[in-house]
């Protein structure tokens, strides 16, 4: 997909150029124009709550919402919800009511519909909205475990998964009628549990979904009543014997889908390892992403070939023990692909040179977010948690250079998601704090 094509409007979606997670079902992250943040000066707008703050979306061009959950691990039962905020204060205009999450704790996902109206899965449920953020519908779906994601597809059906890791049971690909909530088909149960986010793409014939499941990435055909497993495409990225973790999402980028290893850290199999996921009698040590890994080999990013299922990796940082909480992003305008190591620190820019990977630039930072990139202006944005505080920081895709840090007042850091405004301005989620950073 090059900059032109991410300038349409997405089928499925709302009129809106980031109406869903990464901004669109193929997980580039990408978005047209660019903040110049090296010749700018951002200006932070912060708000501290007692929230999980997941992700914001764009609805119209002055709508924006923020969906999450709450971050109930122990005491009152875990609630989602999503409120329209004021795109520039991040006052509250309109709220849901508490969405129930059938018990679980995790952090679920938010989009806009091409009929108007908000989708939102969380826990166990999925619920339909209205801009005003009233319940339409409810829909209490058939597997009680978390569910990772949602997209829209482009007849508009809705697709949810639940989250399983190593030695549980395959994962359950669920597939929704928009207007009713009611399931379409037979849901669709993996050979294997998934903990990642699910992607999707089409070729001129056929819509497909993609998922990372434990030792393979399985591929998943779109017809119009049933979702058929593709047995002539499911590459294995991993196997058991070795010492990685598993993967999150992928990012689908020419012909290719690019994911990282070493996922499921220890918080993650805290919560997963739990029923309802997530809730613990008493509060537990093990909800931090900066815990040591579960695994010795360094972090992993790994180019699958959506044609013919060879593979390429690299270990750009080499340090044992790496982790991440959230996938990579490859810009095909650049030929590079961004991968970072969140337990040990570090960031890099990987180039597919002749017959292997390689590095053409390292910067010395810990991101763990979803990025946002620029191809107008060769600029990514990431997080970088430093001395117990959360910076936003833009990056030179060329060269790794630096172009502007900006702390914004979070303090904590998370794998949630990154928003591109559309004006020289971002939206930041992280637990307890939102931010609008504007550079002028």
């Amino acid at each position: 997909m090059t900059l032109k094509d991410r300038d349409q409007y997405l089928p499925g979606y709302f009129k809106s150029k980031w109406p869903v997670e990464c901004g669109g079902n193929r997980r580039q992250k990408a978005s047209v124009g660019g903040l110049w943040a090296e010749d700018g000066n951002a200006i932070v707008t912060t708000v501290t709550n007692d929230r999980w703050n997941v992700m914001a979306i764009k609805r119209g061009a002055s709508e924006v919402y923020i969906g999450g959950t709450m971050p109930a691990w122990s005491g009152p039962e875990p609630y989602g919800w999503i409120k329209k905020v004021d795109p520039f204060t991040l006052e509250t205009i309109n709220e849901t009511p508490k969405l129930p999450a059938g018990g679980h704790v995790w952090c679920g996902a938010i989009a806009a519909h091409a009929n108007g109206d908000l989708y939102k899965v969380n826990g166990r449920y999925m619920h339909r909205l209205s801009k005003h953020c009233e319940v339409i519908k409810e829909k209490k779906l058939p597997v009680n475990q978390a569910h990772n994601g949602l997209l829209i597809l482009s007849d508009g059906t809705i697709i949810t998964k639940d989250l399983r890791l190593c030695n549980q049971v395959g994962s359950t690909i669920t597939r929704l009628n928009p207007d009713t909530l009611e399931i379409i088909g037979t849901p669709l149960i993996l050979p294997e549990g998934s903990m990642g986010r699910i992607a999707s793409d089409s070729d001129n014939n056929n819509e497909y979904i993609y998922v990372p499941g434990v030792e393979h990435i399985w591929r998943i055909k779109v017809s119009k009543n049933e979702l058929l497993l593709d047995n002539n495409w499911n590459p294995r990225y991993r196997f058991l014997k070795d010492n990685n973790g598993l993967a999150w999402d992928g990012c689908i980028s020419d012909n290719h889908l690019w994911i990282m290893d070493n996922g499921d850290i220890d918080s993650v199999r805290a919560i997963f390892e739990r029923q309802p996921n997530g809730r613990f009698e008493t509060p537990s040590s093990r909800l931090s992403w900066r815990r040591k890994a579960p695994w010795s080999n360094p972090q992993r990013l790994i180019k699958i070939s959506n044609q013919d299922t060879s593979i390429k990796e690299i270990y750009p940082f080499g340090t044992s023990g790496g982790g991440i909480i959230a996938p990579p992003v490859h810009i095909p305008e650049f030929d590079t692909c961004i991968a970072w190591d969140s337990i040990n620190g570090g960031l890099a820019g990987i180039k597919d040179l002749s017959e292997k990977l390689e590095i053409i630039w390292k910067v010395n930072i810990r991101p763990t977010m979803q990025p946002i990139v620029y191809p107008d202006t060769g600029e990514l944005v990431i997080n970088d948690f430093k001395n117990n505080a959360d910076y936003i920081v833009v990056i030179d895709l060329k060269s790794g250079k630096i172009l502007d840090r900006v702390n914004t007042g979070s303090r904590l850091a998370n794998g949630m998601f990154l928003t591109a405004g559309g004006n020289r301005d971002i939206y930041y989620c992280s637990t307890f704090a939102i931010s609008y950073i504007k550079w002028e």
